[in-house]
């Protein structure tokens, strides 16, 4: 499959630039450093400041959030009159941190408070009429959504029928109207004046606390109880943020790099016990942990049981019941992971026997047989793997229910809404999207799809692509490089882990680990010197032959965590 290499910047070596020169200089850096900064839209020596070194001054105002003054003032009356406040969020790790945080601050406080997460399946996703009932039976007086309730107009109505406030705290694109709450908290809403357009749900659920700490401490309330520090629910800003892949710049930067540190300190007895059944070590805990280890163990109770143990597991006192808990959400990701592998190796299968269904850069299948629960995330494997649009779909006689996966700048949400006449009901984003259908529509969903991407992209947009974000010369891969690039963590959505280019390499010496990597270690082919690096290959195709030599290489720069103080190259798959 032809992989198409483009460069962040028209400069392939990214240092020859008047500006990254400048850069380099003023904030006395490493050249590429300073072009990896300029490429991101940092080219003054104040902004580089406060990328590399940001300080929570520069924070927006929770009260530049619309509706945020309303919000406050209720949750307010509500706490002071002892009303029954029900928190009511999502089942994915965005949604349980939110509720958690909200769930931890609102305690703190005395309230009298409780929260609900849906049944991934039974109930599906957000807030609906059915849940306005339980809380009529739990004699709920205001319901707080968080991560959730931006398009819930039957629901909030059936509130208000009850008498019950509503809140909604989301980040959800809106529609055109909003949900007749007394408040909606959104700032992806046309009228929110914020910019924190970037924020996760459990984000937003912040910025309320944030608000609320500060409205309390207008109204006196911190006389009679503790001024909570808000450091210490960064930790779960920092899991919600990151496992729902919004950008991490700005404030979103800001308050993650200050949630690491949280985290590295131990202090949350969820996390710490859920650190040790992923083996890392809390004390170096970085963004790529939680992305590939925390947030999936997170994730996989709500894929199948309940996302509610997340949100016990994440306020639990104390580490012996943490640990239990902990336990319970690796043997859950096991599960879900061997699901997902029978799923995919079940696709794999029917491509082998008919090649044909990847014709049209578009892969839609569906299955009575397969768990909706764990379809996104073998959609995303299936994409990254042939470079196309996948939908996967469970179906039943009548229905069907699945997930999308995208590529490059494919808008697969784009292409449901195009669609939107066939559909039961969707959601979701560029790059991911849920959907439900009728059974029948299937085909004619297909069809849809595909019309809609012939007519929007071309050839081009579906090959593979990787963005070079500079050319090094084999000498400039160093251990103080991998310490400079380890400064602009964490990384994530608007803020990716650089990826290198690197040409003539030999391989000095090699050897296959766990009989599918191989461990390297490289020279340069054309000027030999005693500079060595060590590289590792993942998930290799040919464990026989391996090539001793590389016309051109590309790779992401890392510290080696069992050398603290060497670098380490980790090789992509072109």
């Amino acid at each position: 499959m032809e992989t198409i290499l483009t460069y962040s910047q028209t400069d392939p070596d990214g240092v020859k630039n008047d500006g990254v020169k400048k850069l380099s200089k003023e904030i006395d850096c490493h050249p590429v450093i300073a072009s990896l900064l300029y490429a991101r839209g940092i080219q003054t020596q104040e902004e580089a400041s406060f990328f590399l070194n940001p300080t929570f001054e520069q924070l927006k105002s929770p009260f530049s959030l619309a509706d945020m003054d309303k919000a406050v003032e209720r949750i307010h009356t509500a706490v002071f009159n002892k009303e029954k406040i029900m928190i009511f969020g999502d089942f994915d790790a965005d949604g349980v941190t939110a509720t958690s945080l909200l769930q931890d601050f609102l305690s703190h406080v005395d309230a009298d408070v409780t929260w609900y997460i849906p049944h991934r399946i039974k109930e599906g996703y957000s807030f609906h009429p059915h849940h306005v009932d339980r809380a009529v039976e739990m004699s709920v007086d205001l319901i707080i959504t968080v991560d959730c309730g931006v398009g819930a107009f039957e629901a909030v109505d059936a509130a208000s029928d009850e008498d019950i406030d509503v809140i909604i705290t989301d980040h959800h694109e809106p529609g055109v109207f909003l949900p007749k709450a007394l408040a909606v908290i959104n700032p992806k809403r046309d009228d929110c004046p914020s910019g924190l357009d970037y924020l996760a749900g459990v984000g937003v659920a912040f910025y309320l606390v944030m608000a609320l700490r500060k409205y309390f401490r207008d109204k006196d309330v911190w006389n009679e109880i503790e001024e909570p520090n808000l450091l210490r629910y960064l930790d779960l800003f920092t899991i919600g943020t990151i496992g729902d892949m919004v950008p991490l710049v700005h404030d979103n930067r800001v308050l993650c790099m200050a949630g690491l540190k949280q985290m590295r300190l131990g202090e949350r007895p969820g996390i710490l016990s859920l650190s040790r059944v992923c083996r890392i070590d809390i004390k170096q805990m970085d963004s790529d942990d939680i992305s590939f280890k925390l947030v999936p163990r997170i994730n996989a109770a709500g894929r199948l049981s309940h996302a509610r143990i997340c949100v016990s597991h994440l306020t639990a006192a104390n580490l012996y019941d943490a640990e239990t808990t902990a336990t319970l959400l690796d043997e859950l990701n096991l599960k879900r992971q061997q699901i997902e592998k029978e799923i995919v190796l079940n696709i794999e299968h029917r491509l082998a026997r008919d090649p044909s269904l990847l014709d049209h850069h578009l892969l839609l299948l569906s299955d009575s047989r397969w768990n909706p629960s764990v379809l996104g995330i073998a959609a995303s494997r299936l994409s990254r793997k042939y470079v196309c649009p996948v939908i996967l779909l469970s179906h039943s006689e009548t229905q069907a229910v699945g997930s999308c996966r995208s590529i490059n700048n494919i808008n697969i949400h784009q292409a449901l809404a195009e669609n939107a006449h066939l559909l039961e009901r969707f959601g979701g984003h560029t790059m991911a999207a849920g959907l439900t259908l009728k059974k029948e529509n299937i085909d004619k969903l297909k069809s849809g799809i595909l019309a809609h991407l012939k007519k929007q992209y071309i050839e081009d947009d579906f090959l593979k692509n990787f963005t070079i974000d500079a050319e090094l010369s084999f000498e400039d891969i160093t251990f103080d490089l991998a310490k400079e690039i380890n400064g602009l963590r964490p990384f994530g959505m608007a803020n990716p882990e650089p990826v290198f280019l690197c040409k003539r390499l030999r391989v000095v010496s090699s050897h296959i680990i766990g009989s599918l990597h191989r461990k390297m270690i490289l020279q340069n082919a054309v000027s030999p010197s005693d500079h060595r690096v060590e590289a590792v290959h993942f998930n290799i195709g040919d464990t026989k032959n391996p090539p001793e030599y590389y016309e051109r290489m590309v790779f992401k720069l890392k510290i080696n965590k069992f050398k603290p103080n060497a670098a380490q190259i980790i090789i992509e798959d072109l």
